[in-house]
This record gives C-alpha cells, structure tokens and sequence, in this order.
C-alpha cells in the first residue's frame, strides 16, 4: 500500500463542498468511488434550500428530526430507491461565498424541472427587494427576490419552509417596512405557475417537512392533497380544538383563569378553536409534549393571522367545533355559535337547579314528617 494521502485545509473544505456538500456526509463522501455509487444506487432529487427573510428557526428545527433523522434523510434513501441530494443550505453547507453562489446561478441554466426548490423566510419586495441580498453576479447583489424569480420557473416545485414564507409571518407584520410577502403571493404576481406547498408554523414540525417530502417522492405532487392554503391535509386537515386533550373541559365550562391552570385555555387566549395541524396527537421534541400540555395556550402559528396586529392572548370568536374523537357522547356543534361564557353558565345554572331541586325535596319530606307526627 502507499502512503495515505495527507489532506490539506483547503482540500478538505472543497472535499466537503461536493457532492452533498454537508459536513455531516464527510466521512462517507470522501472515500473515493462513494460519490459515484452512491449516485447510480438510487435516483436523486436534487433540492437547493434558500433562507430569505427568516430567523433560522425552521432550518433548526428540520435538523432535529428524530425518525428519520436528519443524517438519514440526507445521506439516505427516504424511500426506497430515492434520495434527497441537498445542493446548498446556508446553515449546513460546507460550500459558501463565491462557490454558492455558481450553484445556485448554474440551476438558473438547467433546463426546468430538474430540482426542489425551498424558501425559508418572506420575500422581500420593496425597493426591489434590495433588503435581503444573497451573493453577488457582475459586481451586482442578488437580492432573495431576483434568486427568487428566476429559480421558481425551473424549479419542479416549490416548498415554502414556515408560516413565514407561507403566508408573510413575522417579518410582514404591520408596519412591514420591507414589503415581506409570502411566496406564492409574490409567484402570483409574476404570473409563475410552478406548483407551490406551504408547511407553515413558527417553527414547522419536521414532521411535516419529512412527511411531505416523502408523499412527493412515492406518488409525485399529485399525491399531497392540500387544503385552501396549500397546506397538506394530511398535517393541517383537523382543528386543535377537536382533538384537544382540555376540550372536555370547554364544554364543561371550565376555564383557566391563569397559565398552569387546570382546565380550558380558551378565556387566556387559546387559538385551538380556529388552528388547523395535528400538534395534539403529533406533539413536539420527539413527541414529549406541546404548548397545551404545559398550561400555556395554542398561540395559532401556522395559521395565516399569525402573528396579530392585536394581544396575542385576546379571545378568538369561535362559528363552529365539532365533536372531538377522543371524548365519546359530546354533541356535535358544527355550524353553530358557541359562546363559553354562556356554555360556563349553563353548567352553573344546572348545578344551581340540581341543589334547589335536592333542597325542595329535603322540605318536603320534613314537613310530611312533622304532618305525620
């Protein structure tokens, strides 16, 4: 055997930049040959991941992914024979600088079709987008806005990362001084017609990433049936409310006066009522608990009035519930006001009623005794 090759700094960088160019694949990427076999064992979806106006914090929680995990979703097959070939992502990428940036410029040359393309973050439109910039082309910054517009027309789809990029988030609410819009808002504008599924939530569960990526791979975009904001039903398609483990407690009337306690957070501003994701039966860090499950109100985040112009503990008026399926023998309530004041009421006028009727009858059985005597 020869003598094993000494890498430099700048060789292992590079070595890195390659093929999935993410630092976690390192050790398998950089055996000589893996590239190439690992490329013809199973068909690649090339995905190019671009962080516009956003704080990171759905990339976070992607990484966190328990099954599978993230290595296993990059450097594996997430179904049979199909795996994902992460071209560039900004946090977890080894390639930056003047090297990014030919990536992403050498998609723009492809013909259409051939990637994934995912948006963190809002799009900033005013000025021409000039307040979130991403490289430079000819002594010219790229603004997200301009990446935006000439990779949505090539790319196969279009994944709009967090309620941010879904519906405008944080970064669009009033006074919006950067113009931030989601992105199929500004697609819309542009008349681009590249298919577009919004996974929104402040931050998204990877969950719900994993699980729509990997609908596409098995049965393509046709397999993901969307609700009215592009959000796979799968995810999105039943209300908080309904499967809420406190929801006996709302049509008892009982409620929380104060965070930690037992009974219905709706009076302290619970958005269960009007949010739409499976965070009751899903629940968050590998499935330990949920907002909910710790006394502290749903705060609506995948939700497009996410965030509020109002307090973010202000009632929401709810037009409907339905009958939850975890809590047998409670009435449906679709299509119906309900009022919790007046369903707390009712309880108390019950309770009331039953006393006074208990108290007439100990009377009465008195007197007829004392009649007796």
């Amino acid at each position: 055997m020869g003598k094993p090759r000494e890498w430099t700094r700048r060789e292992f960088v590079e070595l890195l930049g390659k093929g999935t160019g993410l630092l976690m694949g390192a050790s398998l990427f950089g055996i000589p040959g893996f590239n190439k076999v690992f490329a013809q064992s199973v068909a690649e979806v090339p995905v190019l991941w671009l962080q516009l106006g956003s704080c990171t914090g759905c990339s976070v929680s992607v990484l966190n992914s328990k099954s599978p995990e993230i290595q296993d979703v990059l450097l594996g097959e997430v179904v049979p024979g199909k795996h994902l070939s992460m071209l560039w992502h900004p946090n977890v990428s080894a390639t930056q600088g003047h090297d990014a940036v030919k990536i992403i410029e050498d998609l723009k040359k492809k013909p259409a079709g051939g990637f994934v393309l995912v948006i963190e973050g809002a799009v900033s439109t005013k000025d021409d987008g000039v307040y979130c910039e991403i490289g430079e082309r000819e002594g010219h910054e790229i603004t997200g806005l301009e990446h935006l517009l000439e990779l949505a027309p090539k790319a196969m789809a279009i994944i709009s990362m967090g309620t941010c990029a879904s519906f405008g988030g944080i970064p669009a609410a009033p006074p919006n001084p950067t113009g931030c819009m989601p992105v199929d808002k500004v697609l819309e504008a542009h008349s681009i017609s590249t298919p577009v599924v919004n996974i929104s939530g402040c931050p998204p569960h990877p969950d719900w990433f994993i699980g729509t990526v990997a609908t596409v791979l098995i049965g393509g975009l046709a397999a993901i049936d969307v609700d009215k904001h592009k959000r796979p039903t799968a995810f999105y398609g039943k209300l908080i409310h309904d499967n809420c483990p406190r929801r006996g407690q709302f049509d008892l009337g009982n409620f929380a006066k104060d965070f930690g306690d037992d009974g219905c957070l709706y009076a302290l501003g619970c958005k269960g009522p009007v949010t739409h994701s499976d965070c009751p039966n899903r629940k968050w860090n590998s499935g330990v608990n949920w907002p909910i499950g710790s006394g502290h109100p749903c705060v609506g985040c995948v939700e497009p009035f996410f965030p509020y112009e109002d307090n973010m503990y202000a009632q929401v008026p709810i037009t409907f519930a339905t009958a939850p399926a975890t809590y047998p023998g409670i009435n449906n309530q679709r299509d119906t006001t309900i009022d919790p004041v007046v369903t707390g009421l009712v309880g108390v006028a019950a309770g009331a009623g039953a006393v006074a009727a208990r108290n007439a009858m100990k009377k009465k059985q008195e007197k007829e005794a004392e009649d007796v005597s």
